[in-house]
């Protein structure tokens, strides 16, 4: 990540954690429409609270985007936490898109090409770290 992709992560987040609820809900309005097979991941999951979890989550990496070491052992909390509730990683591309075509929707014009690859660039990073441990067994 560079300092001027931090920088514009960081500038943006508020307005998107301002619409925190509605954002959530379209990202999973979504992640559903793009992989209806994501849907069974949160049959049992109250969409409300696990969006708030979801904007959390965010604040913490935007907040964290420039420091990779004290995001990795949160990440890799996650991590497990994911592929214990059946997370694959090639769930990951579903959810990035979704995510995209949120931020996309939540700023507006102000998600211009430079703002696209800063959290592209973001999100690639966090990919990364949520797969790069043993949390999801290789396929035989």
């Amino acid at each position: 990540m560079t300092p001027r992709n931090c920088e514009l992560i960081r500038n943006s987040f508020p307005k998107l954690a301002g619409v925190a609820a509605p954002a959530a809900a379209l990202f999973f309005r979504r992640l559903f429409a793009i992989d209806p097979t994501a849907r069974r991941l949160f049959a049992a999951t109250d969409l409300e609270a696990q969006g708030a979890r979801l904007m959390a989550t965010l604040g913490f990496v935007v907040g964290s985007i420039d420091r990779p070491d004290r995001l990795r052992p949160a990440i890799r909390a996650l991590a497990a936490r994911h592929a214990s509730r059946g997370v694959r990683p090639d769930h990951y591309l579903a959810v990035g898109e979704a995510l995209l075509w949120t931020l996309e929707r939540g700023l507006g014009p102000d998600f211009d090409a430079d703002l696209r690859v800063a959290w592209t660039d973001a999100y690639l990073m966090l990919v990364s770290m949520l797969t790069e441990h043993s949390a999801y067994p290789m396929a035989a």
